[in-house]
Formats: C-alpha cells, structure tokens, sequence
C-alpha cells in the first residue's frame, strides 16, 4: 500500500475516511441536479406555452423521457471503459461533471435546439461521471474489503440527499418562479459540485489518476492472488457489440421520434417491427455476455457468474420498486385522501418542515466533521462546499416563509357535458365552441395562491396536466397569453385546509435512506453481517411486505373503480419498508461488483451494472401498465398483490441459491 493511499485513511468522519466524504458531496451535488431536472423536465414539456412551457402531448413528453433515462444508463459502458483504459478514474469524473455543467446551463435558454443540446450533454456526461465515482471507491477500499459495504451505504445516503434536495428545491422554484429558474439551480450546483471535487483531489493520493493497470491477478477462496487468463474481444464479440449497440440506440431514439417527428426507422411495410428489434437485441446481449464469460478463468468465470446471478435479483428488484414513479404515484394521487384540515392540516405544515429542516441539519453536521478534519488543508474547496450549504439554507427559508403565506381557495369554472350520464365533463376554456345541446354546469376545484382574493372575484387559472385535476392560478399578463385559460370563480378561502400534492410522497423515500443508511451501515460492519444472497432476500422481503401494506389499504376499493380516498398512512408505510429494502440490496450490489470483478475491468462492469438496472426500469413500466387492466378485471388490492408476492418469491429463490452464491464468489464476503 502507498503512502498516498494511507494518507486518504487518516482523517476519519462516522468512522469513514474524509476523503469518502468528499465524493459523498460532489455525488450528492450531481445527484440533485439530475433529480432537479427530472422533476421539471416532464412538466415543464406538458405545460401550456404561457406559463414557460411547451404544451407537449404527455405522450411526446414521456417518450422523450424515457429514450433520456434509457440512454442515461447505456453511456456509462463506454465512459467506464475509456476510464479504465485511457482516462483513469479522477479524469473521467471531471470531464462528466464539467459536460454536465454546460448541460444544465443549456437546458436553463429553454429554446428546442438548446434543451436537445442539454439532453445530449446530460446523457454524455453521466456516462463519464456515473460510473466512475462508483468504482473509485472500489479503488480507494481495494486494500479495506471488510469496509466497502460501510462505504457503498455512507455514499448511497450522499445519492439521496442530493435526490431529496433537488426534488424539492428544483421541483418547487421552476413550479414557482419559472422553469429556467429549477434548470438554472441544477447547474449552479453541478458545477459547486464539480469545483469542490475538483480542489480536493489531494485527498485521494495517487489512487484513480491514472487508467486502471492490466492486473492479470486475481483473489482465490483463501485470499492469496494468482494469475489470471485474459479475456480479450474477439472479432465475433466486437461484431456483436455493434450490432447490439445500433439496434438498442435505434429502438431507444426511434420511441421519441414516432411521436414527436412523426418518423418510425422500424416500420417496414406498415408493420411496427419495434418489440421484435428490442428483443432480438437483448438476446444477442446475452449471449455476448455469456459467451466471454465461459472465455474467463474458472475464478474469473465464477465470480462474472454471480455478477450475473446478482444482477438477476437487481431486475426483479427494480421492476417492483421503481412503481413508486408509475402506479404508486397514481394510487396517491387518485386512491389517497390528501385534503387535511384543521389540526391536521397544522401538524402536516410542522412537519412538513420538519423533514425540511432535519436532513439537511445533519447533511450540514456531517459538513462540519469534515471542515474540522479537511479546511486548513484544502481551504478553497471546503469554502466553496460552505457556500453551497448557505445557499441551500437560503431556498429553503424561502419556501418555508412562502409555505406559510399561500393559501387555498375553493373555485368554481365553467364546464358541459353531453349527457348527464357523462362521467367526466369538459373544461370550457377561452378557445373552447361549447355544442349547441350540451349541458353547462359549474365544476369545483382548489387553487393555491399566494395572492389574497375576495368571494366572488374572477380569476384565471389553467389545467396544468390536462386531466381537470391540477390547477395553477394565472397572472393577468399570463393569461391574456394563453388561449386554454379558463375563467374561474373564488368560492371561499379554505382556512387552515391544505392538499398534499401526490408528488410529495416521493420525498419519502430520499428521506427514509438518510434517516437509516447511517444504522444500515453499522450493520453491513457488525459481526451480524449477513450472507450477499441474505441481503437480497431480506431487501426483497421488505419490498413485498411494503406492498403488502398498499393491497391490504386498498382492499375496500371496489372492482373497476377509478378513485377512492383511503388513509395516506398506507402509503408511507410502503415507503418506509421499500426503503428498507432498497438498503439491502442497492448500495451492497454496488459493493459486491467491485468486489467480485476484476480491477482491469471494473468500470466497464459498472456499465454493465447500470445496464441491468435500465432492463428492469423498462421491465416497471411494462408491468405498472398493467394496473388499468387488473383493476377492471379486480381490484387495485389484487394488482398490488401481484408485487407483493412477486419479491417474496424471487427473496425464496434466493435463499435457496445462497450456497452457490457463495461457492462462486470464492471467499468474498
């Protein structure tokens, strides 16, 4: 071990290097902007044209969305291999920090060549960034194993902070100042970000500046190194690579380009060829991988063996958790009674600032601990952090004092139907030729405005998803440039009587992982560690009994039915247990590839890593799709047994494969 790799374990904070929390803080900086934007980018795209937005149809939005996630996780292959090759570590973080910085700063003009522009930068520097900062942690514990899981853990909290704030700081000042401000944010802290990682590297020593060695050895069962065989491409496997990757980036940009441009690469003959390329292409990737990996060395091909066996419980994990971002936001939004009053709309206000205020009091504790240990020595980049954290401090006051002085009103606006059997009426806007037998009638909302109305005061307001559920109120300005404004009437103010917006309960999540990721920690490094194939059991447990919780909630909501108001404690609980799941498996998969893999090809595994997360991302939306058709043949309660049962079975399977897992990771604990 180097002397430089020994200074990174000298200054210690929660137990953990200094320097760990130096990536934990340009990580969790990236992250926020990524959730910040990803919170506007949808919204912003749907919105009408008055109020900053583009008035896309959520189709085109959500396809362009989904191609932006799905390339978001093919980049990485190629950053992690340049890293490990040409770039090293260190290099490749700044170069996709600093692309990502023009991103943000590019999608903040909100002009169509310079939001594409940003996308495209986005999508490249994380294939840099992501990656790499999760091997380089693999690089500075290579000599400490028995405290990667502590690491992974310490460092996914840093992933969920920055969610949690971005989410929320991002979500709220585009929302309430205007789109450029969310996007704007983003990039101001992407490149804080960047700057503070940047100023600090001599905390790192030598380790992750220069590319990754061809080390032709690897452990054994009794943790002695032997050579291994290199597995180098063979003209077939580059063939394949090709053809793989033009067939994924066709399908992936032709789902956007169908819609929006009208144009369908995988049509031929009239016949929309898109699922057959999708899987042709997924079975050529697994046979590629499964034919270099018999090429490996029997230690080496072991190990790659339960990469895959691991990556396998990862898709079927991700494939539940992530409804939390499809049937779980519809559940709270169309199932979930969020209207409080009263005492109870007070107690939400108190805590509602509460989980404001908390996290980021303890992100700003452990911000010290790390000044006490680092700011003499790397004074710049420790006051560039400060700055930061006052700037956060400074928002979030303002949406607190903002919080409090906004207030609801009931309203009522003009709406027909064609029959009085119709279920949903139309929204008369300003554009709207009402029909000559149509019945008019007046539909009731509620808006949220900072502004003081009058009974009886006329006021504009626009629907904001499309859907008659959400409404903003407009300025007059605003509205003489909307032609979907439609003219309301305040009914009364709602004192003291709040709606929880269903986009709140995503918080819940970033919250829960930095409430426990600190005890999750402490136990991965107790004497109580459990086996890897026991974590993956344990989290996907967690994951079946939280939607246990959501099935046994909804288990009143009749056959078919498109609403319903049942108790939100139900959903906090599916969060809560979710997460604890999510701890389980998340950050201690991250932990176990770079255990198992071998450092000459660590980064490009992380690629392959995230690869396995985009499958069962996409596996999510296929199956949350299901949650119409379910319900009308059953209930709702019967689609969330479906995941619940789903977890717990693939959490047996992996139990029983806990003695191979263990035979083919060879000592790795």
């Amino acid at each position: 071990m180097s002397k430089n790799h020994n200074e990174f374990f000298e200054t210690q904070v929660l137990g953990h290097p200094s320097g760990l929390f130096v990536l934990f803080f340009t990580e969790m900086w990236e992250r926020f902007s990524f959730y910040g934007m990803r919170a506007l980018l949808v919204l912003f795209l749907v919105s009408s044209l008055g109020i900053g937005g583009w008035d896309w149809p959520r189709e085109n939005a959500l396809a362009l969305y989904g191609t932006y996630l799905a390339l978001l996780y093919l980049t990485p292959i190629i950053g992690g291999t340049l890293a490990d090759k040409y770039l090293g570590n260190r290099k490749a973080i700044i170069i996709g920090a600093l692309i990502m910085t023009f991103g943000h700063a590019s999608m903040a003009i909100e002009t169509p060549f310079f939001l594409y522009l940003g996308l495209l930068l986005l999508v490249l520097g994380t294939g840099f960034f992501k990656p790499n900062m999760s091997s380089f942690i693999s690089i500075l514990y290579k000599d400490f194993p028995e405290k990667k899981d502590g690491a992974y853990t310490i460092f996914y909290m840093g992933v969920n902070a920055g969610a949690f704030l971005g989410i929320m700081l991002c979500g709220y000042l585009g929302e309430i100042l205007g789109w450029s401000w969310g996007f704007g944010l983003a990039g101001i802290f992407m490149l804080l970000g960047l700057l503070q990682f940047t100023l600090a590297q001599g905390i790192f020593g030598d380790a992750g500046s220069k590319p990754n060695k061809v080390n032709k050895t690897i452990e054994t069962d009794d943790h002695t190194e032997i050579e291994d065989k290199l597995n180098p491409f063979k003209l077939i496997d580059k063939v394949l690579i090709a053809i793989i990757a033009t067939l994924g980036l066709i399908w992936v940009i032709n789902d956007p380009l169908s819609k929006i441009g009208s144009v369908n690469f995988l049509e031929f003959g009239g016949v929309d060829y898109s699922g057959q390329t999708i899987s042709i292409t997924l079975l050529l990737f697994l046979y590629l991988i499964g034919s270099r990996i018999v090429r490996y060395s029997k230690i080496t091909r072991d190990k790659m063996i339960a990469v895959v066996i691991i990556a396998f419980f990862i898709i079927f994990f991700w494939a539940s958790f992530e409804q939390a971002g499809g049937s779980m936001s519809i559940f709270a939004k169309d199932y979930t009674s969020r209207i409080l009053s009263g005492n109870s709309a007070l107690i939400f206000n108190i805590v509602d600032v509460i989980i404001t205020v908390v996290p980021i009091a303890l992100i700003t504790w452990v911000l010290f601990l790390l000044f006490r240990q680092t700011f003499k020595k790397y004074l710049v980049s420790n006051l560039i952090l400060g700055f930061s954290f006052v700037l956060i401090w400074a928002i979030v006051g303002w949406k607190i004092y903002n919080n409090f002085n906004t207030y609801s009103y009931e309203i009522s606006y003009p709406s027909y139907k064609m029959a009085e059997t119709d279920k949903k009426p139309v929204i008369i806007t300003e554009n709207t030729t009402v029909p000559k037998n149509a019945i008019v009638s007046n539909s009731i909302a509620v808006v949220r405005s900072s502004s003081e109305f009058k009974t009886d005061a006329e006021i504009s307001i626009i629907d904001i998803d499309k859907k008659g559920v959400n409404f903003k109120y407009l300025s007059e300005e605003q509205a003489n440039a909307i032609p979907t404004t439609i003219k309301a009437s305040v009914i009364r103010k709602k004192d003291n009587e709040i709606q929880i917006p269903a986009t709140w309960f995503l918080i819940l999540n970033s919250l829960f992982i930095i409430a426990f990721a600190p005890l999750f920690s402490k136990w991965w490094e107790s004497k109580y560690n459990p086996a890897p194939a026991s974590k993956y059991a344990i989290g996907l447990f967690f994951l079946g009994i939280g939607f246990a919780f959501l099935a046994y909630g909804a288990n009143g909501i009749p056959q078919g039915a498109k609403t319903a108001s049942v108790s939100m404690v139900w959903l906090v609980l599916a969060y809560l247990f979710h997460t604890l799941g999510e701890l389980c498996v998340s950050p201690v998969g991250l932990s176990y590839v770079s255990k198992l893999v071998p450092p000459r090809m660590i980064a490009f595994m992380f690629g392959v890593w995230y690869l396995a997360l985009a499958i069962g991302n996409k596996a999510s939306g296929k199956m949350g799709a299901m949650i119409d058709d379910v319900t009308t043949k059953y209930d709702i309660s019967t689609f969330f047994l479906i995941f619940t049962f789903v977890p717990i079975v693939i959490g047996g399977i992996a139990l029983l494969l806990s003695p191979v897992l263990k035979k083919l990771m060879h000592g790795v604990k």
